[in-house]
């Protein structure tokens, strides 16, 4: 499968690489752009970004593996990450992930059938005192109990459709 980023892309990229130095100096920034562009970084994308950036598709790898915001397989339409560290799992963080387990029917790293939901564990998540956090996609759900994850969880599933 020959990969290639859209024409918006594209664009975007080139701005992207005249805001550094040198054309390695926007991997991260470029990995974020990837990932919006095919959802999740496969082989096939970050030799793609290491060509676009002149840099070996293993320095590409060790940076996207070594940060957990990037995707190594597809996830869900929403990417749910459950923080496991002390503070939340001293606040109920282990209930909160073994009831989305039995409710979507998933395990750590899954996707479900239908694709719209994955689940991870995470480490901190950095929201301590707000504890237990998940961040779904990009938003925080903090102080969660499983009556406002499950009503989360419906809102989602509801908006999907």
């Amino acid at each position: 499968m020959k990969v290639e980023f859209s024409e918006a892309a594209k664009k975007e990229f080139d701005e992207i690489v005249k805001r550094y130095p040198q054309k390695r100096a926007a991997l991260l920034t470029v990995l974020h752009l990837a990932q919006r562009e095919f959802g999740w970084l496969s082989r096939d994308v970050m030799e793609y970004v290491g060509q676009l950036l002149d840099i070996p598709v293993g320095e590409v790898y060790d940076t996207a593996s070594f940060y957990t915001m990037f995707y190594k397989k597809p996830v869900g339409k929403y990417h749910i990450q459950v923080c496991h560290t002390l503070s939340c799992a001293l606040r109920g963080a282990r209930n909160i992930y073994e009831h989305l387990e039995q409710k979507l029917g998933i395990k750590d790293g899954e996707v479900t059938p239908d694709g719209k939901f994955s689940l991870i564990k995470v480490e901190c998540l950095g929201s301590c005192g707000t504890a237990p956090v998940v961040q779904i996609n990009d938003d925080y759900y903090e102080g969660l109990t499983i009556e406002k994850l499950d009503d989360i969880l419906n809102h989602l599933d509801k908006n999907s459709e």
